[in-house]
């Protein structure tokens, strides 16, 4: 499977952020279900205001039970929780 170009050019810009000292953690809610969410921004200047570009949120809790990496034996699939399991 491939990563789309517009995640590779937001990650690089991520990297580029975090090497520059220019990321911040913020609190912010979530616009759909109004809970909190801690988003990682990187951080700018536009006029000598400081504008902050969120890239994503933090996992709550434990992000290993947030996420289904890609599956080893199979490159277009993803490793899926056992049948007995939810999703």
């Amino acid at each position: 499977m491939s990563i789309p170009s517009y995640a590779r050019t937001n990650f690089q810009t991520l990297l580029r952020a975090a090497g520059d000292g220019n990321l911040a953690l913020m609190e912010c809610l979530d616009a759909v279900t109004g809970s909190p969410r801690y988003v990682i921004c990187a951080v700018g200047q536009d006029d000598g205001d400081y504008v902050f570009t969120p890239f994503g949120h933090l996992a709550d809790g434990n992000p290993y039970d947030a996420y289904l990496p890609p599956d080893p034996d199979d490159p277009e699939g993803f490793v899926r929780p056992d049948a007995g399991e939810a999703p």
